[in-house]
């Protein structure tokens, strides 16, 4: 089997990571019957200072020959962050339909929680993000700018397939991890329709006609500033969430924080029918306050990788890599953002050794 990967690597701490993750991926190759055709684009933000784009015009169609893409991390000093974003990650992302934005958050073994009372796997629930559309439509603009008068307009768009196929997939991947865990499936759909009147009550009755398709799973419906608060008071009772394009992004970040840190914290942005590639990437930013000091965290892209593995049906590999991971850990290999010594590449060194361990 051969896979072709667009890497983009991208700035500061992004580059570091993705060197790691590469690494585990020809660990990967030496051991198993797959090969990795890695083509690399220096697209991001230093990208963007020499060519004033953070791609090329014709980057969507470059990317569209790839069965994957494996991203670092894209953010640099000078470069205004809505111009780096709307420059490279969400073109990719609506280009290529990857209307799913899955983040799972659970408590691996060897790290620790900033919730005190939280042990290794006592959470383990997935966020399902709506990506393409919503609160980050690209709708709007500015009037009387510069003046005392100056009006800002930002429309959200929701559309009923939009809504529709991301709670759709939500339901789905409930009962799917029921399967494995023996639990009742249940999602917990995330609103505020207290208060946005139009486009979330939109939200809450698609929500409901979706699960009417499925009575085997629990479901319940939080405005979005509870249901924030219960994942830090009681992040053990979820399951699968699943959210709008922001409060997606907000929920998911507060399930990087309470499972040991951002650092940590993987991403695929899926098309899931499989017209267009998916793209992989942690979700930590490009850091460059540390960039070039050899201790960026690299669970954050190793874990990513093991959610591509996944994608491409290389479930055992995925979970293999994963305990990995955790075995590195528990054994104190850990960079200073976790309280540890070590660097990047140790780190990295040391679940690639204990990976092939376990699969030899």
């Amino acid at each position: 089997m051969s896979i072709d990967v667009a890497v983009i690597p991208g700035d500061g701490i992004g580059k570091e990571v993705m060197e790691q993750g590469l690494k585990v991926l020809e660990a990967v190759e030496e051991m198993e019957n797959v090969k990795f055709k890695f083509s690399e684009f220096p697209w991001g933000c230093e990208y963007y200072l020499k060519n004033n784009e953070m791609m090329p015009h014709d980057g969507l169609k470059q990317l569209s020959a790839f069965d994957s893409i494996l991203m670092g991390a894209v953010g640099y000093p000078g470069v205004p962050d809505h111009v780096s974003l709307w420059g490279l990650l969400l073109p990719i992302r609506r280009g290529f339909d990857q209307y799913i934005n899955l983040r799972p958050s659970r408590l691996l073994r060897g790290f620790i929680s900033p919730l005190a009372d939280k042990k290794p796997g006592s959470f383990n629930f997935d966020i399902v993000r709506e990506n393409t559309e919503g609160e980050y439509s690209n709708m709007g603009g500015i009037l009387r700018e510069g003046t005392n008068e100056e009006i800002a307009v930002q429309n959200s768009i929701f559309t009923h397939k939009g809504t529709e196929r991301v709670i759709r997939y939500a339901f789905k991947l409930a009962i799917e991890r029921s399967r494995i865990s023996g639990k009742t499936p249940y999602v917990a759909g995330a609103t505020k329709s207290n208060g946005i009147n139009y486009t979330m009550p939109f939200w809450d009755r698609i929500f409901r006609g979706v699960a009417s398709e499925f009575p085997e799973v629990r479901t319940n419906l939080f405005h979005i500033d509870a249901l924030a608060a219960y994942l830090v008071t009681k992040p053990e009772t979820f399951d699968v969430i699943v959210g709008s394009n922001l409060f997606g992004d907000i929920l998911s970040d507060i399930g990087g924080a309470i499972s040991g840190g951002i650092g940590v914290s993987p991403s695929a942005n899926l098309n899931p029918e499989g017209k267009y590639p998916s793209l992989f990437e942690p979700v930590h930013g490009s850091a460059p306050d540390i960039a070039g000091k050899g201790i960026a965290n690299p669970v954050g892209m190793i874990w990513t990788v093991a959610m591509f593995l996944e994608h491409h049906n290389m479930g055992e590999l995925s979970k293999a890599l994963l305990e990995a991971i955790q075995r590195a850990s528990e054994t104190g290999f850990r960079t200073p953002d976790l309280k540890g010594k070590y660097t990047t590449a140790e780190v990295s060194s040391k679940i690639i050794e204990i990976f092939r361990e376990i699969r030899s």
